[in-house]
């Protein structure tokens, strides 16, 4: 039973479960089984170094199932180990698949993040700018302004805040005061650029 090329299935098991000529029935597993298995992993996308891992594991899942008194010959260990090792193989192209989902999924979700990010800081900035211009305008339109643009408040709202009559007062004189802004920077063509896509 030391010769590498005679071992019969339960020979094979008799070696493992006894441990008596382990190794040379584990050498006879690679030389007479390997091929076949990793034929099937590099024909379903594995690489060789794929297939090399799967009948590692799959090899040691065997012995472990013969010593455990789990295999029970009801398929030749051929077929048996072609069949964990597709098992097997299935299992790893499935964790490849949704890690590679999640890693899409993250991808993208940290692009709009950094998007948004990039919006906001934008946004911050108009704001600051605006702030900064409309301090050299009146306090009439510095008022109207800041809460329109700054706080965000509606027509409506500003209306409840100065001494106007009503919303389309408040909107002719933030109209008036956009322009008179615009006019305050017409030499400086990007920030006028901004200010006129605010007024619109």
């Amino acid at each position: 039973m030391k010769v590498a090329d005679k071992y019969t299935d339960a020979e094979l098991v008799a070696a493992i479960k006894e441990e008596q000529h382990l190794n040379e029935a584990i050498l006879y597993i690679y030389q007479q089984y390997s091929a076949s298995t990793s034929s099937f992993i590099i024909n379903y996308g594995g690489s060789e170094q794929d297939a090399d891992d799967v009948f590692q594991e799959t090899v040691i899942s065997f012995i472990d199932l013969v010593k455990k008194g789990k295999y029970r010959m009801e398929a030749s260990i051929k077929t048996f180990l072609v069949s964990v090792a597709k098992h097997i193989w299935f299992n790893e192209l499935k964790k490849k698949e949704r890690s590679g989902r999640r890693e899409k999924l993250f991808e993208n979700s940290r692009d709009q993040k950094e998007d948004d990010i990039g919006l906001q800081i934008g946004n911050l900035e108009k704001k600051r700018q605006l702030r900064d211009l409309v301090n050299h305008l009146g306090e009439p339109c510095k008022k109207i302004l800041m809460l329109f643009y700054y706080e965000g408040l509606s027509m409506k709202e500003i209306v409840e805040h100065l001494p106007y009559e009503n919303e389309q007062v408040v909107r002719n004189k933030k109209y008036k005061c956009l322009q008179s802004l615009t006019g305050l920077i017409k030499d400086n063509p990007a920030i006028a650029k901004q200010i006129s896509e605010i007024a619109k």
